[in-house]
């Protein structure tokens, strides 16, 4: 059985039959017979179809948001956004059925024409960190593109993909092309990357697991997109504006509790204004209210459970360069006070390692050219933030850190209609965007003899 615990209080919220590699099999072989005709079916019935999805998920958005919150542990305000989000990915992809686009190719005694072609049975494989925005970005572009597929949320997290199965039962997808298998990653995950009939797997999560399902897909040479871990940087230079800066740092690393792969976790500072930095960041620390997910002014929850809490704290032994820390509640849950490190180097391991929690490293630096080697010091490359009001410079920046997604003067990294994804070990592919249709479809090139020379 799995158990489904509230991290906010550590009560058993529910209580579900762990699936077994047979139920993954079965999984597959009803996405594999709902294929061809959800494949042949035109690309305006299909649009028709996915956008009353979206419109039934939205009619249920406050019931998803709570569930989200009390199985993960973050504010209900979060979980609402993140409900939200879904929504809106699953009405962009809506609209792209219709826009998968072949092209003519001028060549000699004929002519070239391309087709995208779905790749069949997808698996779908996502994290505990954002359980139901991450699978609507993987879900909503596979099926657009004429995908059926295999959901595996969580065994942490698995109730919003349960409801959402239900969900897209009642909003009339014919039967086998969603299908959700709710079991551990070491049976269920490892069946579906290793099953015959799966093309493609898509997989969320940490780097160490991704390295383990590349090997395994290797075998059926599958197709595999990973979106990884990361260590990103939050890159402060003396001509930004301190105040705003560090009044935005702390959101941007104890977002969810900083269980978030774009946690802006190293924040590299200008010696020459380092210590109005730290000063301007403390009470935008202490501020941040930690408690009940359930109120409207909680901004951070627990971690999701007491295993990650222990590797989280192993981050912050005693003698740990604590400059400050917030507060968080005592008694049942899995709290975590958030913390800030400084001044660290950039070869301690807090500021090498994913930490995956609510603990951030403040890094000096001198120059440009320090800045850049700190910042692209690791073998992560997901995402990142530069903050200066020199326009050159930001694009000097941009172009040299090696990440995927990176913000100037701001510390956002997602938005449903633009590209996101890593470099180096975070992975490769890209969800979101026009760009993630091309993970999800094959192109097949057709040559047409017209007896012209």
């Amino acid at each position: 059985m799995i158990e489904v615990i509230n991290p906010a209080n550590e009560a058993v919220i529910r209580q579900l039959e762990s699936r077994t590699a047979e139920d993954a099999d079965a999984g597959v072989a009803r996405a594999k017979a709902a294929f061809p005709a959800w494949k042949r079916m035109p690309p305006p019935e299909r649009t028709r179809v996915l956008r009353h999805l979206a419109e039934k998920i939205a009619a249920e958005h406050e019931p998803l948001a709570k569930l989200e919150s009390l199985n993960t542990g973050k504010p209900l305000a979060c979980a609402r956004a993140e409900i939200g989000m879904a929504i809106e990915t699953f009405r962009y992809y809506a609209g792209a059925c219709e826009r998968l686009l072949g092209s003519t190719i001028p060549v000699a005694g004929g002519i070239d024409i391309t087709f995208h072609e779905p790749l069949g049975v997808v698996a779908l494989i996502v994290p505990w960190n954002f359980p139901f925005t991450i699978a609507s970005w993987k879900l909503a572009p596979a099926l657009a593109a004429g995908n059926t597929v295999v959901l595996k949320p969580a065994e942490l997290t698995p109730l919003t993909a349960l409801e959402f199965e239900r969900i897209a039962t009642a909003a009339g997808l014919p039967e086998g092309v969603i299908n959700v298998v709710a079991g551990a990653g070491s049976v269920v995950g490892r069946r579906l990357v290793e099953h015959p009939d799966v093309a493609k797997v898509a997989f969320t999560g940490s780097t160490a697991v991704g390295r383990e399902i590349m090997r395994r897909a290797a075998e059926t040479i599958k197709r595999v997109t990973l979106e990884l871990g990361g260590k990103s940087a939050n890159v402060i230079f003396e001509d930004a504006d301190i105040e705003a800066a560090a009044a935005a740092a702390p959101e941007a690393v104890f977002d969810n509790a900083g269980q978030d792969c774009c946690a802006r976790s190293r924040v590299l500072v200008q010696k020459s204004v380092f210590e109005r930095f730290m000063a301007a960041m403390e009470p935008a620390v202490k501020a941040i209210r930690v408690g009940d997910p359930m109120a409207a002014d909680t901004v951070m929850g627990p971690l999701i459970s007491a295993d990650h809490r222990r590797k989280v704290a192993a981050f912050v032994p005693a003698d740990a360069p604590v400059a400050y820390r917030g507060t968080a509640p005592a008694g049942p849950g899995y709290w975590f006070a958030p913390t800030v490190l400084a001044p660290v180097s950039n070869h301690d391991r807090a500021a090498r390692d994913e930490i995956f929690g609510p603990v951030v490293c403040v890094i000096p630096f001198a120059d440009e050219a320090e800045a850049v080697r700190l910042a692209n010091e690791t073998i992560y490359g997901l995402s990142g933030s530069i903050w200066t009001r020199d326009g050159a410079r930001a694009l000097r920046m941009a172009r040299a850190i090696e990440a995927g997604v990176l913000s100037v003067n701001s510390n956002s990294s997602v938005r449903v209609p633009t590209p996101f994804g890593g470099m180096k070990q975070s992975g490769f592919g890209r969800e979101l965007g026009p760009h993630a249709l091309e993970h999800y479809t094959d192109i097949k090139n057709v040559f047409v003899a017209t007896g012209e020379s």
